[in-house]
């Protein structure tokens, strides 16, 4: 839980850096936005792909007002902890 927590922390704090400071540097969108993909995929593996879409929009301050990396981090909480399984039934 607490890796999770984590994740997502700082997927927060990278969308925040994305929408203020990264999309006001002019020249550096499509760069940010492909450094911000592979670190989806280094955090959340095949799912972090879909931060990638980013990188394809060419009008920078428009793709940060959608929070990528935040939304992938909710959608995948508590989704890389083991299934413990059911207890058995004492007769």
């Amino acid at each position: 839980m607490r890796s999770d927590v984590a994740k997502l922390a700082l997927a927060v704090l990278l969308d925040i850096l994305d929408f203020s400071v990264l999309s006001l540097m002019p020249g550096t969108g499509m760069i940010t936005d492909i450094i911000m993909g592979a670190i989806a995929f280094v955090l959340w593996g095949p799912v972090g792909l879909f931060a990638f879409w980013e990188a394809l929009n060419p009008v920078e301050p428009v793709d940060a007002f959608v929070p990528t990396m935040t939304l992938i981090a909710l959608s995948q909480m508590g989704k890389g902890r083991k299934k413990s399984a059911p207890p058995d039934i004492q007769r």
